[in-house]
């Protein structure tokens, strides 16, 4: 039997390891399912290929609904679980599950209803938005199925099983890989679905994730009884997950905004620099993940270190994360660098979208170094219950300072494509270093820390 982590007293070394390689893992294989997707877009047409990255800031509404669960719950039951109070986690579990059934027919509603003037804000053509309606209109459909299977993953999470989840994906990539082909193009009494396809497996795979992982939180202390009188609504715990849960949705909202936002400048170089810059962003992630491995791992950690009121701890664990996190995408930038066009011709062999993806990425290529201080940094204002700071920062990150940095690139300095992300390269190092002093000041105040230097650790 594998023996059950500590994580207010095993090494904080040895816990990132634990925890953080099983959610990169984990990740990977989420990432290798979205490419997947877009694998087969590609073999529909370019115009599937280009609305699939048109749909995507709206199908990140429930990506971070999703991720605002996991953060926020898996900090709220972790707290209890280092506080020891076994019941108050348990009561959070309940709640989490019914706060993610409410959020859903929210987020269904806006999707369904909203989704094609959303999309027609972006300049899309008719064509356009008739293939990404039909491939959102069933993701939004299946939002419940969703967030239910993420309140689940939080439940583990909380208590550093990140494993489960990684599992569950990676034989999710397979179905994937399986079921896309079928339900896009037809088999036996499988009609074609085209690019509606994509999204009706996607939802079967996450319902069969749902299942595996409530019989995995079932084996742990968290036990989820499926009787009705456990799920009646707590108000004080309900208010807990809605303030914690929300600013870090809206903070994640703000990414589908800026991805409008980025996506109608870029437009204006036509569909190849859409579908090349689409390309270029999923790759990106690609090398990126151990950065989200580290970022669940210092929730954990560090949340349940809070409750325990182990401040050296979460100290640690902070700047460790961060450190190894850069060092790791120092080398991924090189990578990517050198082989960014061979990345895009996976996907496309158009020349344009050669050309407008590899120009991305190269640049992109010294941007992700600075990278780990933003997911580390909210990982640590989960941890710490400031989730209003990742709001904030994300706002001015993701929103006004790229919408600033970007029209003044075009109409003031009559830039290209290449010097939109010149402009935020350079952005993002500047605001990485404020939000890194900003970490030191919460640090100094919430740890009541003496020492009043920056970088005096």
């Amino acid at each position: 039997m594998e023996k059950k982590l500590n994580l207010t007293s095993n090494p904080i070394g040895r816990l990132l390891k634990q925890i953080a390689i099983p959610a990169s893992v984990g990740s990977l294989f989420q990432t290798l399912f979205n490419i997947v997707d877009i694998f087969f877009a590609g073999k529909i047409s370019s115009e599937a290929l280009a609305a699939l990255t048109k749909s995507f800031p709206l199908y990140f509404l429930i990506i971070s609904a999703g991720i605002g669960i996991v953060a926020g719950c898996n900090s709220l039951i972790a707290n209890c679980l280092g506080e020891r109070n076994k019941m108050a986690a348990s009561i959070y579990s309940y709640n989490t599950l019914v706060f993610a059934v409410l959020f859903s027919i929210v987020i269904t509603f806006i999707g369904i209803y909203f989704s094609y003037d959303l999309l027609k804000i972006m300049g899309n053509s008719s064509e356009s938005i008739k293939l990404a309606k039909e491939y959102t209109d069933v993701i939004f459909l299946g939002t419940i199925v969703f967030l239910i299977q993420t309140s689940f993953n939080a439940i583990l999470y909380s208590q550093g099983d990140t494993k489960s989840y990684r599992n569950f994906l990676a034989v999710g990539l397979i179905f994937n890989i399986i079921l896309n082909p079928i339900f896009i193009f037809g088999l036996f009494f499988i009609p074609a679905f085209g690019i509606a396809g994509l999204a009706i497996s996607t939802i079967l795979i996450q319902f069969a994730g749902c299942v595996y992982l409530f019989l995995k939180v079932n084996k742990t202390e968290l036990k989820i009884a499926l009787k009705i009188e456990n799920f009646s609504v707590r108000r004080n715990f309900l208010v807990n997950i809605f303030y914690q849960v929300m600013p870090i949705t809206f903070s994640l909202f703000l990414v589908a905004i800026g991805s409008f936002i980025l996506l109608f400048f870029i437009s204006i170089f036509g569909n190849p620099a859409i579908a090349g810059y689409g390309v270029g962003i999923r790759s990106e992630h690609l090398f990126t993940l151990p950065v989200i491995g580290l970022n669940i791992a210092v929730i954990s950690i560090a949340s349940q270190n809070f409750g325990a009121r182990r401040f050296d701890r979460i100290r640690e664990v902070y700047f460790k994360a961060i450190l190894i996190g850069v060092i790791i995408m120092c080398f991924a930038g090189v990578i990517i660098y050198l082989f960014s066009e061979s990345i895009i011709r996976i996907f496309s062999n158009d020349l344009e979208v050669i050309k407008f993806g590899s120009q991305y990425l190269k640049i992109i290529a010294f941007t992700i170094p600075i990278y780990p201080v933003f997911f580390i940094s909210n990982a640590f204002f989960t941890a710490v219950k400031k989730t209003s700071f990742i709001f904030y920062s994300n706002l001015f990150r993701l929103i006004i300072l790229p919408a600033i940095v970007v029209w003044s690139i075009l109409n003031i300095f009559d830039g290209g494509f290449q010097d939109i992300f010149f402009g935020l390269l350079y952005m993002n190092w500047i605001f990485g270093f404020f939000v890194l002093l900003l970490v030191r000041i919460v640090m100094i105040n919430k740890f009541y820390e003496k020492k009043k230097f920056f970088f005096f650790i």
